[in-house]
C-alpha cells in the first residue's frame, strides 16, 4: 500500500460528491478522510470542519471530506447537521487505497478493513504539504487551519 507523506504530488481523484456533484483535486485542498458518516466521531468532524469553512474559504482553499459511504447517505448526513464542506463517496474504495488510508482495522478482537481517519493538504500546485495520520478529532479541523494560513 502506498505511502503518501510530505513534498509528494497528490494522486489526483474524481469521485461523486453530495450534492450531484464531483469532487476534484483543483487548487489548494484539504482531503479528510473519515469512516462512516453520522457517526459520533465522523459527525464532530465534519461540523468542526463546517464551523471553519468560511475561514478556508478565506484561504482559498476547498474542504473535501471522504468516506466509502452512498452519496444518498452523504445528502442526508450534510442536510442533519447543515455542514458546509464537500462531501465525497468512496464506494469503491479506489481513492482511499492510492492515499493509502484503507487500512486492517481491530475492535473488539476482530480484525476488519476500513479507512484510517487521516488528512492531507495539497497546495495549489498539487504538492501534499501537510499529513495527519491517526487523527483525534478534538481540536483537528482547527490545527489544520493554522497549517493552511501558515502556508
Amino acid at each position: 500500500m502506498p505511502e503518501i507523506t510530505e513534498g509528494q504530488p497528490a494522486p489526483a481523484f474524481d469521485m461523486p460528491a453530495d450534492g450531484g456533484g464531483r469532487a476534484t483535486l483543483s487548487g489548494p485542498t484539504v482531503l479528510y478522510f473519515y469512516p462512516k458518516a453520522d457517526t459520533p466521531g465522523c459527525t464532530s468532524e465534519a461540523k468542526d470542519f463546517s464551523e471553519h469553512a468560511d475561514a478556508f474559504a478565506a484561504a482559498g482553499v476547498t474542504v473535501i471530506g471522504v468516506s466509502k459511504d452512498p452519496v444518498k447517505k452523504l445528502d442526508r448526513f450534510k442536510a442533519k447537521y447543515d455542514l458546509k464542506v464537500t462531501l465525497a463517496s468512496d464506494e469503491e474504495a479506489g481513492v482511499t487505497e492510492v492515499w493509502g488510508v484503507w487500512v486492517e482495522k481491530s475492535m473488539y478482537g476482530k480484525t476488519y478493513m476500513g479507512i484510517e481517519r487521516a488528512t492531507f493538504l495539497i497546495d495549489g500546485t498539487g504538492v501534499v504539504r501537510r499529513v495527519w495520520r491517526k487523527v483525534s478529532v478534538k481540536g483537528h479541523a482547527a490545527e489544520v487551519l493554522a497549517a493552511v494560513q501558515a502556508l
